[in-house]
């Protein structure tokens, strides 16, 4: 059969086939430490919970409007005012199903045949993808600690062609989990400006920062496309709920898109989702953002023992993205004989880097310190026989 050519440009995720391998060893009693894929160990906030069970009870199961509940958007923008002091018309938000779902509709709007679009080197897979899906050619530009894992101002001036339209930038980053500060992300949108183009920022692990303040690229110019999830933050990953905030202009054919394209978001969940915004669940939230930053450290802790910290660690998300070249220059081979050996699954750099990705690995401290000091001794083993 003939199948639509732009789909051939979309390459596996590896990650999930890795996913498979893990769960087939541990249902064969294997005792696996999960630090593959990026969904923390706890659970939706209680508060959120009850909110979908309450709208379920009240049989709140039918459509809502395409760009969301209203209450919901109004919700959102005041998430923006209280903690990035960011003025945000509820109307320029549209709620959608996941991040992907916003994604969706930004790459359609944004990208097309002729058109080049620039992000990072490394970066999350289905970013370059939702753009081969619209007929856009992806220049993905090498980044590395010289540039603080993260397309900045210069690379963006430097690769900037006549066909560029787009810049995509991620903040923080999959899989490097390193961030862009105020100054720098200004200076990105300035410099996409004054060359004509769009700024989209992944601000999907926005709330999830230890080193730097959280803040968003909506509090420094109103002309970005901001996509954003509450998988991350708010611990709704099977929710799949995540919102588009849109420069004015281009709400309404943005809207005719979600109208065709996915009809409306899940009605339950978003009603659950008016929960992520109050005091008790951002208590909830607030202290797993502190644990997580006490995995964080107790991994490069003992990553360091082994000699392996980065020399610049993530200051948000939850992913360090490691140089295993000492030891390999396949990081597939590396990660299915770390899952075979020691029962410990990690990530191929190949799943999120075009150039280096077989000299990285991505490690998800998404579960406790302990499973994570044990993940780092059987991986002391397991290096000590390479």
């Amino acid at each position: 059969m003939s199948w639509n050519a732009r789909v051939a440009r979309v390459a596996p995720f590896r990650v999930m086939s890795l996913l498979e391998a893990a769960q087939a060893r541990e249902a064969a009693g294997h005792d696996v430490i999960h630090l593959e894929v990026g969904e923390p160990d706890f659970a939706t906030p209680e508060p959120v919970v009850a909110a979908g069970h309450a709208a379920l009870a009240a049989g709140q199961t039918r459509y809502t409007p395409a760009a969301g509940l209203p209450a919901l958007r109004e919700a959102i923008a005041g998430h923006y005012a209280e903690h990035f002091g960011a003025a945000v018309d509820p109307g320029r938000i549209l709620v959608t199903p996941g991040a992907s779902g916003a994604l969706l509709l930004a790459s359609q709007l944004l990208a097309g045949p002729g058109d080049r679009v620039l992000m990072a080197d490394p970066n999350y897979p289905c970013n370059r993808h939702f753009m081969a899906l619209a007929g856009a050619e992806v220049e993905a530009v090498p980044v590395d600690a010289q540039s603080g894992w993260q397309l900045d101002a210069d690379l963006v001036a430097r690769h900037w062609r006549d066909d560029t339209s787009l810049a995509m930038l991620a903040t923080p980053s999959n899989p490097t989990g390193h961030m862009l500060d105020a100054g720098r992300l200004a200076a990105v949108a300035d410099t996409v400006k004054a060359r004509g183009g769009e700024l989209l920022v992944d601000e999907i692990y926005q709330g999830l920062c230890y080193d730097l303040e959280p803040l968003s690229v909506a509090a420094i110019t109103p002309d970005a496309f901001v996509v954003n999830s509450f998988s991350k933050y708010f611990g709704m990953t099977g929710w799949r709920l995540g919102w588009l905030l849109a420069p004015e202009a281009a709400v309404e054919p943005l809207t005719r898109l979600a109208q065709n394209v996915f009809l409306a978001p899940s009605t339950p969940a978003q009603h659950a989702a008016l929960a992520a915004f109050t005091p008790d669940t951002r208590e909830i939230l607030e202290g797993r953002r502190r644990e997580l930053g006490r995995r964080r450290d107790a991994l490069l802790a003992g990553l360091s023992r082994l000699g392996l910290a980065p020399s610049l660690p993530p200051q948000g998300a939850f992913y360090l993205w490691l140089d295993v070249s000492r030891y390999s220059d396949d990081s597939e081979a590396f990660c299915r004989a770390l899952l075979e050996e020691e029962n410990v699954a990690i990530t191929p750099g190949t799943d999120f880097a075009l150039t280096g990705g077989e000299r990285h690995v991505r490690i998800a401290f998404t579960t406790g310190e302990a499973r994570l000091e044990e993940a780092v001794s059987r991986l002391e083993r397991f290096l000590a026989r390479r």
